[in-house]
């Protein structure tokens, strides 16, 4: 009994001594205005963030709503912890202000600490829905902040930093495999929010054109790999400026092994620079194959064809080849078609008939707006054995062929006006003379057993 008596006198004796020191009260005060400023700063953030969630709701139809209904989201998931993460970035300040100034910090480290137990909880209970993040808000950060508010972390530190094991040349610590676990898991999902969170804003920039948009994203999510790689690097007390001298040679000799994909990868990013090529656009390459690019990766491109096919083309080849894109600068095109009629046509009638005929269908470019050498023409191109040589052309936007067949459809209306005005397709004809043994002449005249077709020749681009 009478140690525990001794016990109590001496917590006595040095409660009374804390509590009438003048550092003890200067904690107070310390405390006191960090809560002061960190509410004034939580208040004006969230009313911050109530404005810009009013903004979204007002314009739900503009360019910028998703965004701005992005950031109500994350204002409504952090509102609850503003409070406490200013109130721990402060403290954190004046836990440095009083180790400096004052004789004691203890005070203003455990109300730092609680804030942290706050923050976790509030992550663990309100913020997240996810079983990770809950599971480490809980049994992670929970246990690291009340070691941290009872001033035991740093002697926990020391026990984990002397329990020591060697993998060959490198003495690994306890305390330095346990750190690298806990910072890289929260630096591999802050990266990977960051980046989810950051495409989706960048690529429904409607106002931003789609080459400069997959250029910020690609480069985006380049700037979080590589700061999250240094961070963990940092974290797990790798020395970056050894690590330096071992990357370039690993440098080199990757340079050697993978040309093709560093020269694709390189092109990649002089294609999203110069916007030779861009998502949308119908490419014909020097082979003959042709598509819609739907994609532009770092290391190739996707072309998508009308018959269902995806052709993967090296970004290298539109740097080093030639090639074809239709509707990079403009979508409209011009195409012909070609056809024959008899000599005895009425030719002042026939190009009036086929201009109306090709005006008529509703995708191709007519009317009285659109510029004079862009309206359907018709003339005559050659005069050949069999018939006239008709030129017909026509503008159209985009390309014919998917859902744009509209040079089929013009051929059958074609053949349908020069059937019912009696204007024929002559077959080609031979006269064939013969003579038999008394010396008569006979003549034949044969046709030939092909069938007439109105002929379409490829686009011209011009």
């Amino acid at each position: 009994m009478s140690e525990i008596e001794a016990w109590f006198d001496h917590a006595i004796a040095s409660t009374g001594d804390v509590l009438g020191s003048v550092d003890f009260y200067l904690q107070l005060v310390v405390i006191v205005i960090t809560a002061c400023v960190a509410w004034f700063l939580s208040r004006w953030v969230r009313d911050r963030l109530t404005k810009i969630s009013a903004d979204a709701d007002e314009e739900s139809n503009s360019e910028s709503a998703t965004v701005r209904e992005q950031v109500a989201i994350f204002s409504f998931l952090i509102r609850d912890l503003l409070f406490p993460i200013f109130n721990a970035l402060l403290l954190g300040v004046a836990v440095a202000v009083s180790s400096e100034f004052f004789e004691q910090k203890w005070l203003v480290q455990f109300v730092q600490g609680m804030n942290f137990i706050g923050i976790a909880c509030l992550v663990a209970t309100r913020v997240s829905q996810t079983t990770v993040v809950r599971f480490f808000a809980l049994f992670v950060m929970t246990p690291v902040s009340i070691l941290y508010a009872f001033s035991l972390l740093d002697i926990v530190i020391e026990m984990l930093d002397g329990i020591r094991f060697e993998l060959g040349n490198i003495n690994i610590t306890l305390y330095a495999v346990t750190r690298t676990v806990i910072f890289g898991a929260v630096l591999f999902w802050l990266g990977r929010l960051s980046n989810s969170t950051g495409q989706t804003i960048i690529r429904e920039r409607v106002n931003v054109d789609d080459a400069t948009r997959e250029l910020i994203s690609k480069l985006y999510q380049i700037v979080i790999v590589v700061v999250v790689a240094l961070l963990l690097m940092q974290v797990a007390g790798i020395d970056i400026s050894a690590l330096l001298v071992f990357g370039g040679a690993i440098g080199v000799g990757l340079g050697f092994g993978l040309q093709q994909i560093a020269s694709n990868f390189i092109s990649g990013m002089i294609i999203l620079f110069d916007r030779s090529v861009t998502v949308g656009d119908f490419i014909e390459l020097e082979d003959g194959r042709s598509g819609t690019i739907r994609e532009l990766r770092m290391r190739s491109a996707t072309l998508e064809t009308y018959d269902g096919k995806d052709i993967m083309v090296p970004n290298e080849t539109f740097i080093t080849s030639t090639f074809t894109n239709w509707t990079h600068n403009n979508r409209k095109q011009r195409y012909p078609i070609v056809f024959e009629v008899g000599y005895d046509t009425d030719f002042d009638a026939l190009f009036p008939m086929l201009r109306e005929v090709v005006s008529s269908h509703p995708q191709v470019l007519s009317g009285d707006d659109v510029p004079f050498e862009e309206r359907p023409d018709a003339e005559i191109q050659a005069f050949n054995a069999d018939g006239v040589e008709i030129l017909v052309e026509f503008w159209m936007e985009g390309i014919d062929d998917g859902k744009n067949r509209v040079g089929g459809d013009l051929l059958h209306m074609i053949i349908k006006a020069l059937q019912e005005h009696d204007i024929e397709i002559p077959y080609p004809q031979r006269v064939v003379t013969f003579k038999n043994s008394d010396g008569e002449t006979i003549e034949a005249t044969a046709s030939n057993a092909r069938r007439p077709t109105a002929r379409k020749d490829k686009p011209d681009s011009s």
